[in-house]
């Protein structure tokens, strides 16, 4: 199956999308011409985008203020710097040279195996009748195994392992010793050199003249021509681990409570694993069981295969660059579209082709790559799902891990392990963060990101900080994002870094800009840090649009999607308005703010809900602030125009005519107030111009 590459987010005017492997230098932020439109993107649109575009293993961490870390939760304490014991793992994996089998590897194998020799009997009878067969599967199954348990039961011993890179035709050369079994582990196939029916029939000749058998294992993408294949079914990794724990328990009662652990139950809970994976887990529950690994390093066994996973990918040359880029392209675009994951790999796949070799223009193939391929190799699953773009929602084929840590483990492995990798991993995620499309800028962000809590003094000076210093509010915006993502995975640092460029001059208008951005994301994890930090700005601020950035950032801290957050910057932001000017006059922007750009009508619904449970502190402080916006000039258009567009919602929502029932008379304390309202409700348009609804009338009636 080919691949196509999609648009699946309106992208921006001025967007300029590269062919991949473009060798036109690029030119740093600071050095590119600015957009004619560039201008602040609403923030309460900024914050739904990043919300929306992040994968949701990292997009709860930037909601109410929690922050649980990569994986959600249940990987905090992995994935953060510090000091901590690994145990680390390694995969068993199959030689590619040719000899004997060592007697004891089949011995080994053999008490193992007793636990499933039911599969391999029914292939018995074929083998012994025509001498050779092939098995196909996927890789990691227990193919190799359940070869040399066929031979092994053919008593066709020793056995002999043959160069898996000798050519089909070659194969009858290769098994005339006295050797009564042969293997051939992962067949390598190709058009110009396919496993062809005759090759077999050669082969089968000479294996009887031997009295010898020949198990073939290929994977499910060999070039084959008239070959008689049997596919391998696999034994659960349930069965495998169970198989393993008791080869080296030999206590059925003891191995039934080892089988209840916790960490016991949640391996098993997921399907996905790989059949070495069982076996090792059942050595490490082994391990725990005589004493040398406690219950939570044995916890820990999940980690450490998804670290020994992603080292094993790029870590040897039988992963293709080109494999390896999808692979980081999928960490970044987890539970994305797989035809935009497959087309910004192939943009990452050029630049790693331009690093190995600076002198050869990169070359990326058109058609040829299977997406069930790549899927496998990276065990990704695809999917459907709708997904909202600026067209209304579409169907689209998505992607994604099937382990949820493995994302950010490629990310960090590809960062701290092969540094040759940096410059076009960093030139990536530059061209990624100008992209015309919000999913595709918050994704360079959510990136930078993880990095950053991987190494952050790399990801600030190569990437982040550079972001800030544009004069482009979009790249600031990233940096925004990214260190506002940093701070919810765990990144070290992040609110002294924000705190220090909030502080900072007034002439570094990109750092000051990104901190003050930043609070309104991060400022839900502790909201009276930022709501400080903001005041301070307000009160060294010298630019009246950055004092509406500064409300702005304030007012999204004081519409959080946590009510506990919410409630939080409530009681701060009326702290305030005994400061200074400069700081009281944050405080009222801000709530004008909050009032005028909710959709959802969150104030209004905020203060009825809370004068109905009594009065509580929330309504006074509510009421407090909006008696002070109505009576300051700078506020009060702005005031009346919020009180304005709900009564025109309550013309049709009887819900928001019973909240402002509630509302107007709490804000009716003196003549000039009753006066005030009395005549916004006289005075205010329909939806479609006009005479006031009846609603204003109702609503004035009640003054």
């Amino acid at each position: 199956m080919s691949e196509a590459a999609t648009v699946h987010e309106k992208p921006d005017q001025h967007a300029e999308e590269p062919a991949a492997g473009n060798d036109e230098p690029e030119q740093p932020n600071e050095q590119r011409p600015e957009e004619e439109n560039d201008r602040p993107q609403d923030p309460w649109a900024a914050r739904r985008e990043l919300h929306r575009h992040a994968p949701t293993v990292i997009g709860g961490s930037l909601v109410g203020g929690h922050q649980t870390g990569v994986s959600g939760g249940n990987v905090t304490g992995d994935v953060v710097l510090g000091t901590k014991v690994e145990h680390h793992y390694r995969f068993g994996a199959a030689t590619h040279t040719s000899g004997s089998i060592p007697a004891n590897e089949l011995h080994e194998l053999a008490s193992v195996f007793a636990g499933y020799e039911e599969l391999v009997h029914p292939l018995l009878d074929k083998l012994r009748d025509e001498r050779v067969l092939v098995l196909s599967g996927a890789p990691f199954s227990g193919r190799r195994s359940a070869a040399l348990m066929l031979l092994h039961a053919l008593d066709a011993v020793p056995i002999r392992a043959l160069d898996p890179k000798t050519r089909p035709t070659a194969l009858n050369e290769q098994v005339i010793g006295g050797t009564h079994g042969y293997l051939v582990t992962d067949l390598a196939t190709g058009h110009d050199a396919p496993l062809r029916d005759i090759d077999l029939w050669s082969v089968r000749d000479e294996l009887k003249r031997n009295d010898a058998y020949l198990v073939i294992t290929v994977d499910l993408f060999a070039i084959l021509h008239g070959v008689d294949v049997v596919e391998w079914k696999p034994p659960s990794p349930e069965s495998v681990l169970r198989s393993h724990l008791h080869t080296l328990v030999d206590d059925p009662p003891r191995e039934r409570g080892l089988l209840g652990l916790p960490p016991v139950q949640e391996f098993l809970g997921r399907t996905d694993h790989q059949l070495r994976e069982a076996a090792e887990f059942a050595k490490a529950l082994c391990s725990h069981a005589e004493g040398k690994l406690s219950l939570d390093e044995l916890a820990s066994f999940g980690s450490a295969m998804v670290r020994e996973q992603v080292r094993e990918w790029f870590g040897d040359d039988e992963t293709s660059l080109r494999d390896k880029a999808f692979l980081i392209s999928l960490a970044a675009f987890d539970e994305a579209a797989y035809a935009l994951t497959a087309e910004v790999s192939d943009d990452l796949y050029a630049r790693f082709q331009g690093t190995e070799d600076a002198n050869r223009r990169p070359r990326v193939g058109v058609f040829g790559t299977s997406i069930t391929k790549r899927l496998r190799l990276a065990r990704a699953t695809e999917y459907w799902q709708e997904e909202h773009t600026e067209w209304g929602p579409v169907t689209q084929r998505m992607a994604c891990f099937e382990e949820r840590r493995v994302a950010a483990e490629v990310l960090r492995e590809v960062w701290t392990g092969h540094p040759s990798a940096r410059p076009g991993l960093i030139r990536w995620l530059e061209r990624l963060a100008e992209d015309g499309r919000p999913l595709v800028r918050t994704r360079a962000a959510v990136a930078a990101a993880v990095l950053a809590q991987a190494d952050l003094p790399s990801a600030m000076a190569l990437l982040i900080e550079g972001w800030a210093k544009s004069k482009r509010y979009r790249d600031r915006l990233v940096a925004a994002n990214a260190l506002a993502t940093a701070h919810a995975v765990g990144a070290p640092n992040i609110p002294e870094i924000l705190r220090t460029w909030c502080d900072g001059d007034p002439s570094e208008a990109g750092l000051r800009w990104t901190a003050i951005r930043g609070y309104a994301l991060v400022g839900a994890m502790m909201p009276r840090e930022a709501l400080a930090a903001l005041a301070d700005a307000a009160r060294t601020g010298e630019d009246v649009q950055e004092a509406r950035h500064v409300a702005e950032s304030a007012a999204l801290l004081l519409t959080d999607e946590s009510s506990t957050v919410r409630e939080q910057v409530l009681r701060h932001m009326v702290e305030l308005l005994q400061d200074e000017p400069p700081v009281r006059r944050l405080a009222l922007h801000a709530f004008v703010l909050a009032c005028t750009h909710t959709d959802d009508l969150l104030i209004l619904q905020w203060y009825a809900t809370a004068d109905e449970r009594g009065g509580t502190e929330d309504a006074r402080h509510l009421c407090q602030l909006w008696r002070m916006v109505l009576n300051d000039l700078r506020y009060t258009g702005e005031a009346l125009q919020a009180l304005g567009d709900w009564v025109r919602e309550a013309d049709q929502a009887p819900q928001v005519e019973r909240y402002l029932a509630v509302l107007l008379p709490a804000l009716a304390v003196t003549g000039d107030d009753r006066k005030r309202l009395k005549h916004l409700l006289a005075t205010v348009r329909g939806r479609r111009g006009g005479a006031p609804p009846a609603v204003a009338g109702r609503l004035s009636a009640a003054l």
